[in-house]
């Protein structure tokens, strides 16, 4: 795999480059990403402290946190992949964080819903259902990469908000 980066400034790891540049570090999921197994789900577990953090925010400013992430979310992971050189490459797992996020936005704050919104999260993103594998061939760069979590995302929200109307008497939040 050939890179368009010089070699004097090209990473020797990608350890290396998550802990050398700002966007690869929050690319890599501040190193979540770096799991030699199941990088995608680690950078999800690692949304979850984190999250917690944006449960005081008011709906408002917790939605400019995630369109911010976002914004921020597409730069980074451009950068990142490519000084990789591949396309979204496994480690980069700053979407399954952002995409967490906004799952988590839509359940209670506790541990019933939040392990049935990482669940359904996972499922989505790893089955890709259509749109979805779709939107991850498609769409190249920063924007696919984020992109394809975000709509995993929302097909969770769907599958969480019927349960919390039709199950609340079983699953309370």
């Amino acid at each position: 795999m050939t890179s368009n980066i010089p070699s004097a400034q090209a990473p020797r790891s990608t350890a290396q480059l998550a802990f050398s540049t700002l966007s690869g570090f929050f690319a890599l999921g501040f190193g979540s990403g770096l799991s030699p197994r199941a990088p995608g789900t680690m950078g999800t577990v690692a949304a979850l402290p984190l999250a917690l953090l944006l449960q005081p925010l008011s709906p408002l400013a917790y939605a400019g946190v995630l369109l911010l992430a976002f914004v921020f979310g597409v730069y980074c992971c451009e950068k990142t992949s490519q000084r990789m050189a591949v396309q979204d490459p496994g480690a980069i797992v700053w979407d399954e964080i952002v995409a967490m996020w906004l799952v988590l936005a839509f359940v209670p704050a506790s541990w019933p819903w939040w392990l049935s919104a990482f669940l359904l999260f996972r499922l989505f993103d790893i089955a890709k259902p259509w749109p979805i594998r779709w939107l991850d061939q498609t769409v190249k760069g920063g924007l696919g990469i984020m992109l394809d979590d975000m709509l995993a995302a929302v097909y969770a929200i769907a599958v969480l908000l019927l349960a919390q109307e039709y199950l609340p008497a079983v699953w309370p939040g």
